[in-house]
């Protein structure tokens, strides 16, 4: 996370993973979840904010989640069931089932495949929000396989010239795995930024930065402001200039591997049919079905010592690589515990009293 939506010292409050869990666990259950795919939903909120993705954690999507299920938009016993396979593919109907529950089954269906064939894809179509896409795509990992997730959501990004959202935050997740470093995991959204920050935005005060939205009317906001009351978000790039054509370019292709393709269509045209799903993707790739297991995680390491170990330019302490902060903030966070603002720790207290459950974090 950017350190402007670090949470300030007077606000925030340190829970531990394992308290925050169990509660979040809790949670899933008197929404009629049942025990064991709570425990996966809370695994994967928790995972997020455990690795620093606290726009994708507890603070975040937990009341979302809530609404959703009390308001009947989710489906707390989806009939998860696979209507078109092949030895390598398959796509999903998962019954508007939470993306967070339903994600993984997906994924358990593409390593599964990908042990037999050297690779598995499955689409989902009918599902619902899956929270951080890198929880999905790292699932390969211990399996000695890299890992793809992608979602296509709801429409509020604006296509390159256009005043109305036509793609959703659309993001994109990939993991390799290394022997001895940490693995390479990029979890990008297709827009400027993803949208959930600016929930952390509105709780923090902090002003938006140039680039990320656009006014009303389509025209990117190019300095620091407030969030407005009415805004748009912008594909990754900002503007034209800065290669917004790029962000425009890889949401549609999100778009088309999870929504076309599984037979969802985009979000912004199964919205104006009244379908307020979204469609996912996953994919596993079994190294050795390509190259020797141990040579890849050699050579993985060699290449990303050497992206890290690469002269920093003036101001700035070291280069990184997409999944070694996470990784290294995942390690802190797992001994002292999880920053949450005091907002989001008296939600939790009271959505516990509503719930009839003991509130167990101290």
């Amino acid at each position: 996370m950017l350190k402007s939506f670090t949470i300030p010292e007077e606000d925030m409050v340190v829970v531990q993973h394992e308290d925050l869990r169990e509660l979040v666990t809790e949670i899933f259950q008197k929404l009629q979840v049942p025990f064991d795919q709570a425990k996966i939903g809370a695994d994967v909120l928790v995972s997020a904010d455990l690795r620093g993705i606290d726009s994708h954690g507890v603070s975040n999507q937990l009341r979302v989640y809530v609404d959703e299920y009390n308001q009947g938009g989710i489906n707390p016993k989806p009939n998860f069931r696979i209507i078109r396979e092949t030895p390598a593919t398959a796509n999903v109907d998962s019954d508007a089932g939470l993306g967070l529950i339903t994600t993984p089954k997906a994924m358990e269906i593409a390593i599964d495949k990908a042990n037999k064939t050297g690779l598995g894809m499955v689409t989902i179509h009918n599902g619902k929000h899956l929270g951080m896409a890198s929880y999905h795509s790292m699932m390969a990992l211990d399996h000695d396989m890299i890992g793809v997730c992608m979602s296509s959501t709801r429409a509020t990004v604006l296509p390159t010239f256009g005043s109305e959202p036509r793609l959703g935050t659309n993001p994109i997740a990939f993991a390799a795995p290394a022997r001895h470093e940490p693995p390479f995991v990029l979890d990008m959204a297709t827009s400027a930024v993803a949208s959930n920050k600016f929930d952390l935005a509105k709780r923090l005060g902090i002003d938006v930065e140039a680039g990320w939205i656009a006014d009303k009317d389509g025209t990117p906001i190019m300095s620091p402001a407030p969030l407005p009351e009415t805004y748009h978000g912008l594909p990754l790039g900002g503007t034209r200039e800065l290669g917004s054509h790029k962000g425009y370019g890889l949401g549609a292709m999100v778009d088309i591997l999870c929504g076309l393709l599984s037979g969802n269509n985009s979000g912004m045209i199964a919205a104006a049919g009244g379908v307020r799903n979204y469609s996912h993707m996953v994919a596993a790739y079994k190294v050795d079905a390509f190259a020797p297991v141990e040579q890849f995680k050699d050579m993985m390491d060699e290449f990303l010592r050497t992206l890290r170990n690469t002269p920093p330019a003036p101001g700035h302490e070291r280069v990184l690589y997409p999944g070694l902060p996470e990784f290294e903030v995942e390690e802190v966070r797992k001994v002292k515990g999880i920053p949450l603002h005091q907002e989001v720790i008296d939600w939790l207290r009271n959505i516990s009293g509503e719930l009839g459950i003991q509130y167990s974090l101290s």
